[in-house]
């Protein structure tokens, strides 16, 4: 004979639905009906969905044309990076230069912060998650601060398509450490520099 074991009494006070609800965080709306997201987003970030096209052979997705008028900057500049499973790459801040990401391969969300002083989302961060699932081109502008965390299984490959090319003798690149008390996002449990 099977024992059926049956939860404790519900009571008035402390039932375990009381104690669990009252412990419970409810969930915020992510999306619209339609599955957009309602999440706020930092001024100046464009986002464009990119269209993967599948037959028996394998996969084909455009990256990247001007004749979108995705970004007004024309194409000068690309290169490949990658970020390993548990690592981050940031913080990351660009003077002179907007980054244009297209993720190829895993999972990484963009962390941004806005320290633009005449920005409207001045002071905001904001989450962008990119997946070879859902391909899509972002921008972060220059003047915010962005950290690359890899939030996947493997490897993230990514290309960026810079509004200029890398300057060797002088990068415009500035740096934070992952664990920065000047960021009010904590990246901690992740590996990186």
């Amino acid at each position: 004979m099977t024992k059926v074991l049956r939860p404790a009494a519900l009571s008035v006070d402390g039932s375990p639905l009381e104690r669990t609800l009252a412990g419970a965080l409810k969930d915020r709306q992510m999306v619209t009906p339609e599955g957009k997201s309602v999440a706020s987003s930092i001024e100046g970030v464009s986002i464009r969905d990119l269209t993967t096209h599948t037959d028996g052979r394998g996969t084909m997705t455009e990256l990247y044309d001007p004749r979108w008028q995705w970004h007004p900057d024309p194409l000068v500049f690309a290169y490949c990076f990658t970020v390993r499973p548990g690592c981050a790459k940031g913080w990351n801040l660009h003077k002179l230069h907007d980054d244009r990401y297209c993720l190829l391969q895993g999972e990484m969300e963009l962390v941004l912060y806005d320290v633009r002083p005449d920005s409207s989302t001045c002071g905001l961060v904001s989450r962008i998650v990119l997946s070879e699932h859902h391909r899509r081109l972002v921008n972060v502008p220059k003047f915010v601060w962005h950290a690359d965390v890899n939030i996947g299984q493997r490897d993230c490959v990514a290309i960026n398509f810079p509004t200029s090319p890398y300057d060797h003798a002088d990068p415009d690149k500035y740096r934070l450490p992952l664990d920065t008390p000047l960021i009010p996002y904590s990246l901690a449990g992740y590996r990186g520099f």
